[in-house]
């Protein structure tokens, strides 16, 4: 750690404005509908430089479509490679009808901060900016340079955010070689015990559009070439179909430890099983254990007399690290031969062996606040910006620590009616991850 000349060190307190950027954080409208409508990230990414602004660092604004701003900064000068750490500003939409509280409120009440972003991902974006101004105010700066990016459009798979910044802005973002981001570092619990979740692997994406196309026709009439009994069939197969059990290394290990609290050895015959012992976490976890393709929307037809040329369905696919070609072969045997599929998004898979000093400094600084957990490595189901700084060849990880109570449904609130996120678990995210920071 380097201490600016002429300066005197003293601790921050990497937790004494982690709620509040949090709340204002979340107050801030950023709903992201997947096209050109909802507010945009500029408010945020201008709030969030001015708080770095106001502690001597300077951060680039960068922006490709009205309102969808991102921003990079650069803070410490000292040797080797730079550290990536980043967070993404936007949300998805959320409707306040549903709602205990209003969405955007960012209330804090019954120890919780409520509202959209409060666990994907405005709190981990409080967390680093607490640390971060913390440690800029005592002078505290990390020896190994670190480099800031908080990014627009990830909830829409990122394409005029984090994969805008890779294209744009290479120069900033090349000679990084390790990045840390979301949706890590949360606890489960198993048999008593606190597991850390580290976000070492994430499945691809194949967001499709699978489109049938027949002949029109009367809705009284035989009519055998029936665009919509086409599609269908093949999203029936789709939705019914069980994937097999595929085991990659990052599951395995986690597996392993799992297994080893309940006194067994874990096996793809047991790995359903060894799952459930994460309750409410199994919801997740259960999807990385295999492929996924869930059917999400159907679009067919204008009356209903009239039989259309064409239907479409929209399916969300997530393929495991070397399980691409199955996927896919797999997925064109459930469509059959008249189903034309097109990709709204296509990103592959990744997966970052769980070893070296970075592991080390995260596993390090959970013990540190929580002597008694155990802190082991998982597959992320959904899609981050990593996919997107991978690009660049930088070892990824997800890395937002949280204690959570063990009856607190986590993996719920993501993307869910009434996010929250625990006051205290805020709190020590920031202790954890100003830990962390001494350590890389």
């Amino acid at each position: 750690m380097t201490t600016p000349e002429g300066t005197t060190q003293s601790a921050p307190d990497p937790a004494g404005e982690v709620v509040d950027i949090c709340h204002r954080l979340i107050r801030m409208d950023t709903s992201n509908y997947g096209d050109a409508e909802g507010p945009g990230e500029r408010q945020a990414a201008e709030y969030v430089a001015g708080l770095l602004d106001e502690v001597g660092i300077s951060a680039k604004l960068h922006e490709r479509d009205k309102g969808r701003t991102s921003l990079v900064a650069r803070w410490g000068s000292g040797d080797g490679a730079p550290l990536l750490l980043h967070g993404h500003l936007d949300v998805v939409p959320a409707a306040a009808e549903d709602w205990q509280v209003h969405p955007f409120s960012g209330e804090v009440r019954d120890g919780y901060v409520w509202g959209r972003g409060a666990v994907d991902m405005k709190d981990f974006d409080a967390m680093l900016l607490s640390v971060v101004r913390a440690r800029a105010r005592a002078g505290r700066v990390p020896d190994r340079p670190i480099v800031l990016a908080f990014t627009a459009d990830e909830e829409a798979g990122g394409h005029n955010g984090a994969e805008a910044l890779i294209e744009d802005l290479a120069d900033e973002l090349a000679d990084c070689t390790e990045a840390v981001g979301e949706v890590g570092g949360f606890s489960t619990t198993v048999r008593g015990k606190r597991v850390y979740l580290i976000e070492a692997a994430e499945k691809g994406m194949a967001w499709m559009k699978l489109t049938a196309r027949g002949r029109a026709g009367h809705g009284s009439m035989i009519n055998r070439d029936n665009a919509v009994t086409e599609l269908a069939g093949a999203v029936a197969r789709i939705g019914a179909y069980q994937w097999p059990v595929r085991l990659t290394p990052t599951m395995e290990v986690l597996l392993a430890s799992v297994a080893s609290l309940a006194g067994t050895t874990a096996t793809p015959e047991n790995a359903e099983a060894l799952i459930e012992e994460f309750g409410d976490a199994s919801r997740m976890l259960g999807a990385v254990i295999r492929n996924t393709a869930n059917p999400t929307q159907l679009d067919a037809g204008y009356k209903v007399n009239v039989i259309p040329t064409e239907a479409s369905a929209h399916v969300d696919g997530r393929f495991l690290p070397g399980y691409e070609d199955e996927f896919f072969a797999t997925l064109a045997e459930l469509c059959g031969e008249n189903i034309s599929i097109d990709f709204l998004s296509h990103q592959p898979p990744w997966e970052t062996p769980y070893d070296g000093s970075l592991v080390d400094a995260m596993t390090r600084s959970i013990i540190a606040e929580d002597p008694d957990a155990i802190v082991a490595p998982y597959t992320m189901s959904g899609g981050t910006d990593a996919k997107h700084f991978n690009k660049l060849g930088m070892r990824s990880y997800g890395f937002a620590p949280l204690r959570l109570p063990s009856d607190l449904d986590f993996t719920a609130l993501f993307h869910g009616v009434d996010e929250r996120v625990p006051v205290d678990a805020l709190e020590f995210g920031a202790r954890v991850f100003d830990r962390f920071l001494d350590d890389v």
